[in-house]
C-alpha cells in the first residue's frame, strides 16, 4: 500500500465520522502560540493537491468563532498565553483541542526557558496530543481521527446527562 493509498483511507474514515457527528465539514482554527513553523509548514502540506483535506471534509478557518477544533502549535509562549486563552474562550461548545508537535505536546526544547509556559495544557485543556517534530500529514489526519473519537464522547456523556 503507498503513502497515497494509507492517506486516502484514513481521510475517507475521517470524512465518514465527521458527516455523521456534524452533517457538516469540521472547521479547524490552527493557532500557532510560538512555534518554529514547522508544524505550520506541515498544516499548510495538507491543503495542497496531494494531501487535500478539504476533501476530507476538514475546513481551515479565520476565527475561533467559526471553528470546532483548535489545533495549536509551539510551545506557548508568554506573549501568547493570553491570545491563546482568548481564542479557546471565543470558541464554541462543544469545542475540540489538539496539540500539534512536540513543542505543543510538552513545551519540547523550549519546555523550561523563561520566555515560554511550556506545553499547551500548562493554559487550555487537550485533547488530543499529536507529537513529532513536526508531525508528518498522516499522523495529523490520524489525531484528527482520534479527536472526533473524544468528540463523540464527549457528547454521548452531554445525552446521557440531559
Amino acid at each position: 500500500m503507498t503513502v497515497e493509498d494509507e492517506i486516502e483511507i484514513m481521510g475517507q474514515r475521517l470524512n465518514d465520522k465527521i458527516r455523521k457527528i456534524f452533517g457538516r465539514s469540521l472547521h479547524i482554527r490552527e493557532v500557532d502560540a510560538g512555534s518554529c513553523n514547522a508544524c505550520e509548514v506541515e498544516v499548510n502540506s495538507l491543503s495542497n493537491p496531494i494531501y487535500d483535506i478539504e476533501r476530507f471534509g476538514l475546513h481551515i478557518v479565520a476565527s475561533p468563532r467559526h471553528a470546532d477544533m483548535l489545533l495549536v502549535t509551539g510551545p506557548v509562549t508568554r506573549n501568547m498565553e493570553l491570545a491563546l486563552l482568548k481564542t479557546y474562550n471565543a470558541t464554541p461548545a462543544p469545542k475540540l483541542v489538539a496539540a500539534m508537535g512536540s513543542c505543543a505536546c510538552n513545551g519540547g526544547i523550549f519546555a523550561d526557558t523563561y520566555a515560554s509556559m511550556g506545553g499547551v495544557d500548562k493554559v487550555i485543556p487537550v485533547d488530543v496530543y499529536i507529537p513529532g517534530c513536526p508531525p508528518r500529514p498522516q499522523a495529523v489526519i490520524f489525531g484528527l481521527m482520534v479527536a472526533i473519537g473524544k468528540l463523540e464522547q464527549k457528547i454521548r456523556k452531554t445525552e446521557v446527562r440531559s
